[in-house]
């Protein structure tokens, strides 16, 4: 079968160019153009040196670009909302990775972005890019978006539990996140196209953290009370890397002989079949609980679990790589099940150990 010809716009910075390895490796794709206006008429090696001899493709002017199967689209965020007319013209699919089309609600972007939506119009046909929690949709989709990676990691570690009912929704959700430096684009230079480059600073936010906002969105379901989300953003000695560890109650009535058996029974029923999530907790061992650090390069989120039945008190953790399932990984993802291929191609890298 001829493949499909996909292309990616603001490929310079850290989550475009991981778009282009997978999509280097990936056996349904022919890699078409990569956009980057500072780079233009550069080899894409020159900004991602991992990727010398694998290709020689250069980068080129957007203006540049010719209609394709699919684009992936990684500008930084408030820039793809203004030009998705001009995007979506060149492609049938369109999987944009920042944080322009994640959000249904057009009143949360002057609440957690500081501007208003632009392109209303647009953001209705967007299905957000999580297929844990989305996957009917995405497969159906011709528009997905792409996902904070601190969202990605507090939902699927939380996910079970607002599915199986358990948490006390009155109490909230207390959530701390410990992320590497490249989840802010710091390092990439002002060239990067990472779509978090430009909220870079407040990445590492004691309160009201931008990717609340998908948290809330994901956790607070039609019909079911509201839950409140407190997430703390904290920096660490670690470029690839997000570890979320949140906290909940369990409902009182649910109390009486709850144990850790009825928990690995939530989280299995919600992941057992789930080809990217495994569930860590060891009894003995180094790696008891997810850590990030095995998971460099991975699409794999590794979600734990722990409860002290004293306060009825539920922990869940969950490990990714930030630029993996965080962005990259979990929109080829969303590709290929737009595509109607396997969902796992060119995404089987399982991460190194030791590290």
């Amino acid at each position: 079968m001829t493949p499909a010809r996909v292309s990616i716009v603001g490929g310079s910075g850290y989550a475009g160019g991981e778009v282009l390895r997978l999509l280097l490796g990936h056996p349904e794709v022919e890699v078409g153009q990569v956009t980057s206006e500072s780079n233009s008429g550069k080899y894409v090696h020159a900004t991602h040196p991992n990727l010398r001899q694998v290709t020689r493709l250069k980068y080129v002017s957007a203006a540049q670009l010719e209609p394709c199967d699919a684009l992936f689209v990684a500008l930084p965020h408030g820039q793809a909302m203004r030009r998705m007319e001009e995007f979506a013209a060149l492609a049938p699919r369109v999987i944009d990775l920042s944080a322009d089309h994640r959000l249904r609600n057009p009143d949360d972007y002057p609440r957690w972005y500081d501007h208003a939506h632009e392109s209303l119009e647009w953001l209705g046909r967007y299905v957000y890019g999580l297929p844990e929690v989305n996957r009917e949709a995405i497969r159906g989709a011709t528009h997905v978006s792409g996902v904070g990676c601190n969202a990605t990691a507090t939902i699927l570690a939380l996910w079970p539990l607002f599915q199986a009912d358990l948490v006390d929704r009155s109490r909230g959700v207390v959530v701390e996140v410990k992320a590497g430096s490249s989840e802010g684009g710091a390092s990439a230079g002002p060239s990067s196209h990472h779509p978090d480059r430009s909220h870079a600073v407040r990445s590492y936010a004691p309160v009201r953290h931008r990717h609340t906002a998908e948290v809330l969105q994901a956790l607070n379901t039609p019909g079911a009370d509201p839950v409140h989300v407190h997430m703390s953003v904290t920096s660490i000695e670690l470029v690839r890397g997000v570890l979320a560890t949140a906290h909940v109650f369990l409902r009182e009535e649910q109390r009486e002989g709850f144990d850790l058996v009825d928990l690995w029974k939530a989280y299995r029923g919600a992941y057992g079949r789930e080809p990217f999530v495994r569930l860590v907790r060891e009894r003995q061992g180094v790696y008891r609980y997810p850590e990030p650090k095995i998971l460099a390069g991975s699409n794999y989120t590794d979600v734990g679990f722990d409860y002290d039945p004293e306060t009825g008190r539920i922990v869940a953790i969950a490990a990714i790589d930030n630029l993996m399932k965080g962005a990259a990984g979990t929109a080829v993802q969303s590709l290929n099940l737009m595509m109607g291929w396997e969902e796992t191609v060119g995404l089987g890298f399982t991460g190194l150990h030791p590290v």
